[in-house]
């Protein structure tokens, strides 16, 4: 047991995911990640005549005699089957298709998830090019892409070849060419940064599979001279009249040269691409390359050189690696799903060039431009702004969506293979923003930012499993240092329990055996004195009372934030924390709620106020109003009841309109209105041709509820009867973070407040 603060690790903004995590959150609930969700409503009778027989007749015979409409009346348009025969699962080899089913279905999750484009995984059972095509050529009808996924080489480049000759719909290789496209917008910022031209930079390129190849065709169609291209296989370089090792696709790339070896070809190279392994490239090398050298170290999961070697041997190079805890990460995620949602949108037959080129430009532009302030502090712990630490753009960079697949429609425009015109390029623009729940982008933006700056969060109940467990999986994460506040012999006895090792970094602390103990009483003391507590009673608060105890530890700065609940109910847990940490402002519970439909919603007050007055509920809505803001929403704001703009008995609450006033009289700088139900402030279409003189511009995103029954059932209810997903509440208004769970909070649950308790310590 150690009651010092001990100076955090130098970097623990790596996410470490343990096996059994991955497993568990695999196995959870309906196993797997996918499935299937209807778009219209099949309750009735009528409804199944409607979409099934006969009505479903109609479509099919429109679609008979004019093919184009499969878009308009099926899922055509907005549906990619994800394929692969699992020949090249991710850096494992050769697993074979059913093992790869993990990985398609987590592809499939990325397309919904950053580019809303519906997908299939289909895992086929060969190994056979021919058959492999064969399987995949028929499928045209049911999709509008093809995302083929971890073929090994060379097979892959026959068949997504052969399948663009014999398809009509875009084909897509994306361990190829998302690579190439993410890494070419890189360089063309890199280059900028270091004054080269592209025409006149000379490449060395470590690989000579997939990727390698698609990166060095890509570069050529953007200007780069084929003769400044050198790759390199494991017999060295690919130069002409060499026969061992080579085959058609090398043999396309094979320059004149006199360097045999990668340390000879890099004797003056502009720019290094590794897509190797680990430890490839030295700081001799970079030594002997040009000034300013540009270095993608993509190999993963440990580059070819990290950044710290690289910087020691040359601090004026720029690096970029495939890992999201170095700046500058080369990120598939940037490219396919964005450049699938301009060529669906505009009904393209193919992926050329010209829109990998443009998706590549479009990128190195948004980089270029200032950070929306919800993803500006996410980049591995400093600020994102244009320069040699960031020259690609975040993952989670919330106009992604507006800007790659704009660029990839106009080129498919511009170069003859959309089918479908883009008429007005900046409505299409906003019609893609609205696609995105930016609160999720957010979400994840405000992890990262604890990443980078790990905080120490005491778990009071730690002597629990799920808590034992969340603590495992906030130093894995990167979180910082959690503290499990119980006795040390019941930890260890549950850990060994589980089957689990207690890592290191993780700090255990016996309320009754503290050596801080007396301090802590004495500051609590010293607070509670005159509202009726004796020495001896403060006493047996902080050695009994966890919550107590870690609310003392944080209130004296000795913790940063604590987190709660998992064994007491709401209100007792508050009531110890508390006895610590007192109210600054308005005290309640926000709970975030993200659908699919609507977006993420924030929900006040879940977790304080039984019938709040107009003064709470204005203060309410002033301070989630700041929240969504945060979040990157656009606050809107509906004051809820039971009834929408009076009632002929005149029973509504008389401080839901007198909230209404009060923001009023203090001007506030956010659309809000009131009272209303439910359905009239989510539903913007109803709102317009029943009550036009409402003040909301769309679907209301903050929901001040009328008091702590509503709310409760509300938050309780939806995520069982829809596929919400709930956060919270999210405790709001005390002078230090603390989070309450609900009572029997899982390990995510509990994982997830407690990273929003970090990120409050770092807002502060």
């Amino acid at each position: 047991m150690s009651d010092a603060r001990p100076t955090p690790p130098k970097d623990t903004r790596t996410a470490r995911v343990t096996g059994e995590e991955a497993l568990a959150m695999h196995a959870a609930g309906r196993p797997g990640k996918l499935e299937t969700r209807l778009t219209k409503p099949l309750v009735t009778a009528r409804d199944l005549s409607l979409a099934y027989s006969p009505g479903v007749a109609e479509p099919c015979l429109h679609i008979h005699r004019s093919p184009a409409l499969a878009y308009d009346y099926t899922s055509k348009g907005n549906f990619v089957a994800v394929v692969s025969n699992g020949t090249a699962v991710l850096g494992l080899g050769n697993l074979g298709a059913l093992a790869s089913k993990p990985v398609m279905e987590g592809k499939v999750a990325l397309f919904k998830r950053f580019a809303d484009v519906d997908g299939m995984d289909l895992c086929l059972d060969t190994e056979d090019v021919d058959e492999f095509v064969n399987c995949v050529r028929f499928l045209g009808p049911s999709f509008g892409g093809i995302n083929l996924e971890d073929i090994k080489a060379p097979e892959c480049f026959v068949i997504e070849q052969r399948l663009r000759e014999l398809m009509d719909i875009p084909v897509f290789h994306d361990d190829q060419h998302g690579t190439a496209i993410v890494a070419a917008a890189g360089l063309i910022n890199a280059a900028h940064l270091t004054g080269r031209d592209l025409a006149t930079t000379r490449l060395v390129i470590n690989g000579a599979g997939a990727a390698s190849i698609a990166c060095a065709e890509l570069l050529r169609a953007m200007g780069m001279r084929p003769e400044n291209i050198t790759m390199c296989d494991t017999k060295g370089v690919l130069y002409r009249g060499r026969t061992e090792g080579m085959n058609q696709w090398k043999s396309a790339h094979a320059v004149e040269t006199k360097a045999r070896t990668l340390s000879q070809a890099l004797e003056g190279a502009d720019v290094f691409f590794g897509l190797s392994v680990k430890g490839a490239l030295t700081q001799d090398m970079i030594r002997a390359m040009a000034d300013k050298p540009i270095i993608f170290a993509m190999a993963n999961p440990d580059p070819e050189i990290t950044p710290e070697e690289a910087k020691q041997a040359r601090p004026d190079c720029i690096i970029a690696t495939g890992r999201s805890d170095y700046p500058n990460q080369v990120n598939n995620v940037l490219g396919f799903p964005f450049i699938f949602r301009g060529a669906l949108d505009v009904r393209a037959s193919t992926i050329n060039d010209a829109m990998k080129v443009a998706a590549a430009q479009a990128l190195a532009e948004l980089a270029r431009e200032a950070v929306p302030e919800e993803v500006a502090r996410s980049g591995a712990g400093k600020r994102l702004v244009f320069g040699p630490e960031y020259i690609i753009p975040n993952a989670f960079d919330p106009r992604l969506i507006s800007r790659v697949p704009v660029a990839v429609a106009e080129a498919a425009v511009r170069s003859g293979v959309a089918r479908k015109p883009l008429v007005d390029p900046a409505r299409y623009a906003r019609e893609l923003t609205n696609r995105l729940d930016v609160a999720a982008n957010a979400l994840e933006a405000i992890h990262e930012q604890v990443r980078a700056n790990p905080r120490r969060v005491v778990f009071a109940e730690g002597e629990e499993e799920a808590v034992i467990r969340a603590a495992i999986a906030f130093v894995n994460a990167g979180y910082g240092t959690p503290i499990l506040v119980g006795r040390e012999e019941r930890i260890h006895a549950t850990v060994a329990g589980i089957g689990v090792r207690l890592p290191e970094g993780i700090e255990v602390h016996n309320a009754r055996l503290s050596s801080s103990n007396s301090r802590y009483a004495d500051w609590l003391y010293e607070k509670r004195q005159r509202d009726g507590f004796l020495y001896r009673d403060i006493q047996r608060l902080v050695n009994n009372d966890r919550n107590v105890f870690a609310a003392c530890m944080v209130g004296m700065g000795d913790a940063d934030a604590l987190i709660t609940g998992e064994t007491r109910s709401y209100s007792v847990a508050l009531e110890g924390v508390r006895m610590a940490l007192d109210a600054e402002g308005v005290l309640f519970g926000m709970t975030m709620m993200i659908a699919r439909r609507s977006g993420t919603v924030l929900v006040a007050d879940t977790a304080i106020h039984e019938r709040p007055d107009a003064t709470t509920l204005a203060a309410i809505a002033t301070r989630s109003a700041g929240v969504a803001r945060r979040l990157g929403l656009t606050p809107r704001v509906a004051f809820l009841s039971f009834s929408t703009f009076g009632d002929p008995k005149g029973s509504i609450p008389g401080s839901i309109r007198d909230a209404v006033k009060l923001l009023d009289a203090e001007g506030v700088d956010f659309e809000y209105d009131g009272e209303m139900g439910a359905d009239v402030a989510l539903d913007a279409n109803l709102r317009a041709s029943l009550y036009p003189f409402c003040r909301l511009t769309g679907p209301a995103n903050v929901l001040v509820m009328p008091g702590l029954h509503a709310a409760h059932i509300l938050t309780k209810a939806v995520p069982h009867l829809t596929s919400a997903t709930t956060i919270g509440p999210v405790l709001m208004g005390l002078s230090h973070p603390a989070q309450i769970v609900p009572t029997g909070s899982g390990v995510n649950q509990l994982l997830d407040m407690a990273a929003l308790a970090a990120y409050q310590a770092i807002s502060r």
